[in-house]
């Protein structure tokens, strides 16, 4: 069992799930530094920093799992969620201290929309770790993320880069996928959905709220969302105080560091970049099971893992070359 968290954003993503609604939403999303005033650096260094947030946070959040991998047997996949998410949001509340006033009632209801999907998010895909293989939820959830970048391009290069990246997911699955606990399934299907979900109100709250405020408050409603599910689950021994040390280490890896890293990407990277780029978890995740959980790689997995790299690597390529005229002009 593991965890598996991973999310996106992007103003593409966002302007075509709202177009199906009619309602026209800029393309652009402004940059951290745009709401500050100062210029945006040029150059080939600014066009890959996001990319570069995009995989420390994928590195963060798999070598997390491994931790969590660890806590499981002791607090149960809805303790690990909660403990998870209540010390993500203690810690973001702290460092972040959000204002409460000034805010529509739009600002709230978008914190409250990505609060829920990254809830579910983790709820469901745990539940589905507790039922079937990792690498088959974690190629079941990384389905939602790949279709939304295709729906979202414009452009039929990325639907080559999307359909290289599945087909490694698919690999990394190990073919076992008509061997599943349908239940198990079910739950890694709607943890896709949710992470799809998560990828369009992870942008549009970039857009309505400055810096990680939005993040903070999305991750307080997370957390009470989780919260009484871990209590009846786990009870006092989410109170133990080495459950609670390995907790607040899930927190950090997989919650507070990757969601900012990629809160902040999510402002200067194209959607379907950002969501190809999510194809590199089942790779990373395989990585740190092999080095920290001795989970063995086999011929079939490492050809998944280059072809995942592949499609990421064709995606840096896409990115950096259509920053190029930009920075002409």
């Amino acid at each position: 069992m593991n965890d598996q968290r991973s999310a996106a954003g992007a103003p593409a993503a966002v302007a075509a799930v709202e177009r199906a609604a009619a309602v026209a939403v800029p393309e652009a999303v402004p940059a951290l530094g745009d709401a500050a005033g100062p210029a945006r650096p040029k150059g080939r260094g600014a066009a890959l920093a996001p990319i570069a947030l995009v995989v420390a946070g994928g590195l963060s959040v798999q070598f997390g799992s491994a931790v969590a991998v660890l806590l499981m047997p002791r607090a149960g996949a809805l303790g690990v969620v909660t403990l998870r998410l209540a010390v993500a949001a203690l810690v973001l509340l702290v460092v972040c201290r959000p204002k409460l006033r000034g805010h529509s009632r739009a600002d709230w209801g978008t914190v409250l929309a990505f609060g829920l999907a990254m809830g579910g998010m983790n709820t469901l895909f745990y539940q589905a770790a507790d039922r079937i293989p990792l690498g088959a939820a974690v190629t079941l959830e990384v389905l939602g993320p790949l279709a939304l970048s295709v729906f979202a391009s414009r452009r039929l290069i990325n639907v080559v880069w999307a359909g290289l990246a599945l087909g490694g997911v698919v690999l990394l699955s190990g073919g076992g996928l008509d061997r599943l606990d349908p239940v198990g399934a079910a739950y890694a299907l709607g943890a896709g959905v949710m992470w799809a979900t998560y990828i369009v109100f992870s942008a549009r709250t970039g857009r309505r709220f400055p810096q990680a405020d939005g993040l903070a408050l999305a991750m307080v409603v997370a957390a009470l969302l989780s919260l009484p599910l871990g209590v009846i689950e786990s009870g006092s021994k989410l109170l133990v105080p080495t459950t609670l040390g390995l907790g607040a280490a899930v927190a950090l890896l997989s919650s507070v560091l990757p969601y900012t890293l990629e809160l902040m990407a999510l402002r200067r990277l194209p959607a379907p970049t950002f969501a190809i780029l999510m194809s590199l978890e089942p790779a990373i995740a395989a990585t740190a099971g092999f080095l920290i959980l001795d989970q063995a790689l086999t011929t079939t997995d490492a050809l998944a893992i280059a072809l995942v790299i592949g499609a990421s690597m064709g995606a840096v390529r896409s990115q950096t070359r259509r920053a190029k005229p930009r920075e002409r002009a």
